[in-house]
């Protein structure tokens, strides 16, 4: 394909802006989205050959992300944590100078008189393209946020392809910061409430009172002395020390099936749900969801003992207790008019709690209701029973074998 502007179709060029407008109905995903405006523009005559697009997000990890659809191969996309933020890479690059000076860019690679101010101009010569444009994408809040458009036709993008490239930079933007400003929902509801509890959210369980019962193995912990710990650290120190315990627990947890929902100062709440009428029907699947429990309870109990505390505690000085149990709960919404917390409630978690409170009284690191024990089917060991406060009936209590 040339870059002769007499093979712009004006009427497909409509009809992609069309699609912008309109939200690109036609394709779910935000990747599919760069694919096909990149492949309607080459059926306008725009002479593409790679196409980018770099998008800040909120996220505890991640800095943003980027889409690059290349011809031939499609959309591959990516994620740049906050160290690349450091990278010579990123800082000495034109998404860089976008960023700063609002206005966008273009290098003709294959012009050998032309500026060579990027590394990356290097890069794409010798990937065989001949012109680089980089446009700044302006949310409506103000936020910058940056596509690139390269050509490997010869001589580049023709002046009327540059202009449709700038003709179709309000749309986009409109339809990158719709589907941005979901995906940084999501992104905030995984991180504070998890990832089912969110995803019950955005469907639009949001009012008070929208409650459904669940059976789950119910996950409660917490640090042992840690109101110690309170009264003599430095506060900077005690966040620090609850992060690096935090990290030793939410990685297992979350790999096993695990929802976290709640942090109560050293404390933490999970479940994991058994569905009674899909994929964990049926006692052998209870079973299966609370041996992956018992698991994570384990990977947790190693993890704590071996981790380094970067000179904050002693090494395998930080102790903690776990309760393990499994019945049905109550999960939803949950607080005042306009202040809710999406969290689990019932009699079962009261138990567990009462439980854990236990687990420190009698210096063991795993605990288990006798409902839990039986059905991971083994692999727990009976050791007593004992008086919990608020339950009226002794408790047999169950240890790792």
């Amino acid at each position: 394909m040339t870059s002769d502007p007499s093979a712009i179709d004006p009427q497909r060029l409509a009809e992609t802006i069309d699609w912008l407008v309109g939200g690109c109905r036609s394709v779910q995903d935000n990747a599919d989205v760069l694919t096909e405006l990149c492949e309607r523009l080459i059926a306008c005559g725009v002479p593409l050959a790679r196409g980018a697009l770099f998008i800040r997000t909120l996220h505890p990890e991640i800095m943003g992300r980027r889409m690059l659809w290349k011809a031939g191969e499609g959309t591959l996309v990516s994620d740049a944590r906050f160290e690349y933020l450091q990278d010579p890479g990123y800082t000495a690059s034109p998404i860089v100078r976008v960023y700063e000076t609002g206005r966008g860019l273009r290098r003709k690679l294959s012009d050998p008189d032309g500026p060579n101010d990027f590394v990356i101009l290097d890069e794409l010569r010798q990937q065989g393209l001949t012109d680089y444009v980089v446009a700044p994408i302006v949310f409506g809040n103000g936020e910058m946020h940056v596509s690139t458009w390269c050509s490997a036709a010869p001589g580049g993008f023709s002046d009327r392809a540059i202009e449709i490239l700038a003709a179709i930079g309000d749309p986009l933007a409109r339809i990158v910061e719709a589907r941005g400003l979901r995906r940084v929902a999501i992104n905030l509801l995984d991180t504070y409430v998890g990832g089912q509890a969110g995803a019950r959210i955005l469907a639009g369980q949001i009012r008070r009172g929208d409650i459904e019962k669940i059976r789950a193995a119910i996950w409660l912990s917490d640090m042992r002395d840690f109101t110690a710990r309170a009264d003599r650290m430095k506060p900077e120190d005690l966040i620090a020390l609850l992060n690096r315990y935090f990290d030793c627990q939410v990685p297992a947890i979350r790999a096993h099936g695990g929802e976290v929902l709640k942090f109560m100062g050293d404390g933490l709440l999970a479940i994991f749900p058994i569905d009674a009428t899909g994929v964990h029907a049926g006692k052998s699947d209870i079973g299966i969801v609370c041996r992956a429990a018992l698991a994570a309870a384990r990977e947790v109990e190693a993890a704590v003992a071996a981790a380094d505390w970067d000179g904050l505690e002693a090494p395998g000085a930080v102790k903690f207790g776990v309760a393990l149990h499994v019945g049905e709960v109550l999960y939803g919404n949950v607080g005042s008019t306009n202040r809710l917390d999406f969290t689990c409630i019932g009699p079962a978690i009261n138990l567990a709690a009462r439980i854990e409170t236990l687990s420190g009284e009698i210096g063991r690191t795993i605990l288990a209701s006798a409902e839990f024990a039986a059905a991971c089917d083994g692999g727990m060991a009976p050791l007593g029973s004992y008086a919990l406060k608020g339950v009226a009936a002794k408790q047999t209590v169950y240890g790792v074998r």
